[in-house]
């Protein structure tokens, strides 16, 4: 007998997605209903809930486009969301559960956005390993560039060393500010319009609604020079990874040395107890090329790579899943 049933996630299970979230052992602050829904009108949710009886036991957060489901258009990362108490065949069960319930649905395809591993609060690569057994196609690979605070390589780099010392000579001050108006309006949206004629993914409005919502994970600290903003991150926090979603600077930031300033104080003060420092991609052109000045930038701190592959499986190759187990 199927003790397992798959369920679209509703309204009415906004407390119970959530509360599951918060214990998951690979779950950050964006699988939060509150995050996911921020951009609700742009994706068609196709989220799932997996129960075996009663008991809710894995969330699949998604969307639809066309005739494929993603996990997760919206979001930087994907997967399947699982308790600390997951064991092997829990996940496989779950897993094909899921491919077996889309592929009856007549979903041809599932485009799954891994999550990566420094993420994880316990070990979680049982969706990697299905992706050999079911055939899956590897259809994006990025690198994001990490610092392991437990093995923190020592600072080397000539600029690093002189922006460092630019900075203390200016007189530079690094604050934590709530309102993030100024890093948007003066900083980071001018500069992505002049240098690259782009706009963050999130609006000013967008980011200080999340921030509401999540107070203690979104963090925005900037630089100032006689009180006047010269650069700034902003940083989502989790339990294992403090990672920068935004870097920006203006055009003195060689001169002054801010953005050296502002990592020296997260790395080695703020986040220095965090196990990991996320500096994110260095990857264009859909993972296929690699900004090498980004990546020479995010190394010369001691950042050093971590992948995160996209895959492609066909719903019909849930029956792989069957002769796994002997």
């Amino acid at each position: 007998m199927n003790d397992y049933n798959v369920v679209a996630y509703t309204s009415g299970y906004y407390d119970e997605w959530n509360s599951f979230v918060a214990q998951a052992k690979n779950a950050t602050f964006l699988f939060h209903r509150d995050f996911i829904e921020y951009h609700q009108d742009r994706f068609e949710d196709a989220s799932k809930m997996i129960f075996k009886g009663d008991t809710l036991v894995a969330l699949f957060p998604a969307n639809k486009n066309g005739d494929t489901i993603y996990s997760h258009q919206g979001l930087t990362y994907g997967g399947l969301l699982l308790k600390d108490q997951a064991v092997f065949t829990d996940v496989l069960n779950v897993f094909k559960e899921l491919l077996t319930f889309f592929n009856k649905l007549g979903v041809n395809d599932l485009v799954l956005k891994m999550l990566p591993r420094i993420y994880n609060k316990l070990p979680s690569d049982t969706l990697d390993y299905f992706m050999f057994i079911l055939n899956a196609q590897l259809v994006r690979s990025d690198i994001t560039m990490v610092i392991e605070n437990s093995h923190k390589l020592e600072l080397t780099s000539s600029n690093r060393k002189r922006g460092l010392k630019k900075a203390k000579k200016q007189n530079l001050v690094v604050k934590e500010e709530e309102d993030l108006s100024a890093f948007w309006n003066q900083i980071l949206v001018p500069n992505l319009r002049d240098r690259f004629n782009v706009k963050p993914v999130h609006t000013l409005q967008e980011i200080t609604y999340l921030k509401s919502k999540f107070p203690k994970d979104i963090r925005q600290f900037n630089v100032y020079k006689n009180d006047e903003i010269v650069a700034g991150t902003t940083i989502f926090e989790s339990e294992m990874v403090a990672h920068a979603q935004y870097i920006s600077a203006n055009n003195q930031k060689q001169e002054l040395g801010s953005l050296d300033m502002i990592f020296h104080h997260l790395i080695e003060d703020v986040f220095a107890s965090k196990k990991y420092f996320d500096f994110g991609i260095c990857n264009e052109n859909e993972g296929k090329q690699i900004n090498q000045g980004l990546l020479s930038w995010k190394e010369s701190f001691g950042a050093r790579s971590i992948s995160q592959n996209f895959y492609k499986i066909e719903t019909s190759n849930y029956k792989n899943l069957n002769t796994i187990l002997k």
